[in-house]
């Protein structure tokens, strides 16, 4: 059992995160249209009672496999930030390891980064908000803190500056996964933010 999920406040039992990983396996393999119960309990060897014994329902299980991804990164991202480096150091630390987490645990990108879900359930759309949320939360202090020491650039808004950062992470994700996660997403990442740091800082940086 992933040791995390000790520290985590909704306790999710190993069992649950064993129904949590196949659901992943079968999201990466088959999409949102093969992710249902009757394969769910294929693909552990359960019967389809076993399954409901656990969750009431295929969204209760996304839900929880999101919840859980949210409060790992709220864990991850508060050990990452240090008062020992810079803005700029801090922001491309933050992605990376996101990028890096992702690059070992893949399933979470199928849940994450599917719009089926969104459309889907109201539910499940607001665990994938409250992933935004968090990501922002940490992002956004550290452009802000950028364009008041002169580091970034001020002739675009810091919530302009967040949805270039996010936007174009998102769309390296869809990449990664239309790729069947074939590419070393660590290593296109800080390709990726290199660039837009590129783009966002002023003469006086780096």
């Amino acid at each position: 059992m992933n040791a995390y999920l000790l520290k985590m406040k909704t306790q999710i039992s190993d069992r649950q995160f064993e129904i949590i990983e196949a659901t992943g396996k079968i999201l990466t393999t088959s999409g949102v249209s093969g992710l249902t119960i009757k394969n769910l309990a294929k693909e552990m060897n359960f019967t389809e009672g076993a399954i409901y014994r656990h969750f009431k329902s295929k969204e209760d299980i996304i839900v929880a496999m999101i919840e859980y991804l949210a409060e790992n990164m709220e864990e991850r991202y508060s050990k990452v930030l240090s008062k020992d480096k810079t803005n700029e150091e801090n922001l491309v630390n933050l992605f990376n390891d996101q990028f890096r987490y992702f690059q070992n645990n893949s399933h979470f990108v199928s849940a994450v980064f599917s719009d089926g879900f969104m459309e889907e359930s109201i539910k499940i759309n607001e665990a994938i908000l409250k992933i935004m949320a968090i990501r922002m939360k940490y992002i956004k202090p550290l452009i802000e803190e950028g364009q008041k020491t002169n580091s970034f650039t001020n002739a675009i808004s810091s919530d302009q500056m967040l949805h270039i950062l996010m936007g174009s992470t998102r769309l390296l994700m869809y990449k990664w996964r239309a790729n069947e996660f074939q590419f070393n997403l660590l290593l296109k990442g800080e390709e990726m933010i290199e660039s837009v740091l590129t783009l966002i800082r002023t003469n006086n940086s780096k």
